[in-house]
């Protein structure tokens, strides 16, 4: 109630901040040396609604033209399903929409008081529903990760909120980013061995420590404004964690920046897997072996 009241008292200047729109414009381009045949393609391109953020308008544009069927994935997510009926030796793939996101504070959450303080386990009911969230990984790779993070996680804060921001920090502070073009993603393993990542990379870590001490974790992707560049430059979609706390709900966690996320992320879709919420998946047929080029240009902007 008395968040209300201070809304309701607020001018309309303090108001007008707790809103941001922004423009997203993403263009992917596969250049193939020949003609080929298109195979169905899913898209997981389109933000996902909630109180949040919310969806203003979205379209797509394709080269050669598409039928477009929008489906609800096992996750809840909002993939659309292209069909292309002709050859061709260029795939382009352009969506644009606006969204309006809400400013909230990164901390501005309750959790429920048994888990207030780290570790805790899980109530029945949420232990029951986050199962497959919370399944870690092989023995081995906990063991390695438990080893990679006594020697980097000394100081371990008591409070949970606390005990994940430092968990954030210590994979923020202790990888290097690397962009990566190329597909997939590399296991958690291959990423505290190389010391470095792509935020997708960086994702897949923080989840894979995040199960392995008790935490439900699930990986997603969206897009991320820039306020330093207002999408001058040319970027790409992005990838954070998001975790289950009792009483807050998925709370997103961007192990790349060290941060809680705010209203800058724009998510797209989530899933257990990574794999599973690639941006673009699909395949093409050609009588003879084909050659294929990925161009790709994400620019997230404000909008006056």
């Amino acid at each position: 109630m008395a968040q209300l009241l201070l809304a309701s008292s607020a001018d309309d200047a303090t108001l007008s901040r707790l809103y941001m729109q922004l423009k997203i414009s993403h263009l992917t381009r596969y250049e193939y040396d020949r003609e080929v045949q298109l195979r169905p393609h899913l898209l997981y391109l389109r933000p996902r609604e909630y109180a949040l953020l919310q969806v203003n308008q979205f379209a797509f544009k394709f080269l050669p033209k598409a039928e477009v069927a929008w489906m609800r994935d096992d996750f809840d997510n909002l993939p659309a399903s292209a069909q292309f009926s002709e050859t061709a030796s260029t795939l382009e793939i352009r969506s644009e929409c606006t969204v309006t996101t809400t400013d909230t504070q990164p901390f501005d959450f309750l959790v429920r008081d048994y888990a207030t303080t780290f570790p805790f386990v899980y109530e029945p009911l949420h232990k029951f529903n986050l199962s497959i969230y919370l399944t870690p990984p092989e023995i081995a790779i906990q063991s390695a990760l438990r080893r990679w993070l006594d020697a980097r996680f000394t100081a371990r804060p008591k409070e949970t909120v606390a005990w994940l921001f430092a968990l954030n920090q210590v994979i923020c502070r202790n990888l290097t980013y690397r962009r990566r073009d190329e597909p997939g993603i590399q296991t958690a393993l291959e990423t505290i061995t190389l010391g470095s990542g792509s935020c997708r990379d960086y994702a897949v870590l923080l989840i894979e420590c995040a199960r392995t001490l008790g935490i439900a974790a699930r990986f997603v992707s969206g897009y991320m404004f820039d306020r330093a560049s207002n999408g001058t430059a040319a970027g790409s979609m992005h990838a954070w964690t998001e975790v289950f706390l009792p009483g807050a709900g998925w709370i997103g966690m961007d192990p790349t920046h060290g941060i809680f996320c705010q209203n800058a992320y724009v998510p797209v879709a989530h899933a257990v897997v990574a794999e599973s919420v690639n941006p673009i998946q699909g395949s093409f047929f050609s009588g003879t072996p084909a050659v294929a080029k990925l161009m790709s240009d994400v620019r997230v902007h404000q909008m006056p």
